[in-house]
């Protein structure tokens, strides 16, 4: 029975990882991908071009989203004091 608690716990922070990391990610990927298209196009081959969209973007998701974020790694954090918790009542 403790594996199996084990790898739940494992499961739901592998969940709780991807799902707290996907908007920083997705916004980076999509500012990455929008920015190297207009490299593209105008063919301007400037590698600082793509720091400083990307900088603001992920700044405005971490404030928009970082309350959020917090709050949900914060619970699972509960969560797992809890379950190490009654790990020694059983």
């Amino acid at each position: 029975m403790e594996q199996a608690l084990a790898l739940d716990t494992a499961r739901q922070a592998i969940q709780v990882g991807l799902l707290v990391s996907l908007p920083i990610l997705a916004t980076a990927l999509f500012i990455g991908l929008i920015i190297s298209v207009l490299q593209a196009i105008t063919q301007i081959q400037e590698a600082t071009l793509t720091f400083v969209p990307k900088v603001i973007a992920l700044a405005a998701v971490i404030v928009l989203l970082g309350n959020w974020m917090l709050l949900t790694l914060v619970q699972f954090c509960q969560f797992c004091f809890t379950r190490a918790g009654n790990l020694g009542l059983q």
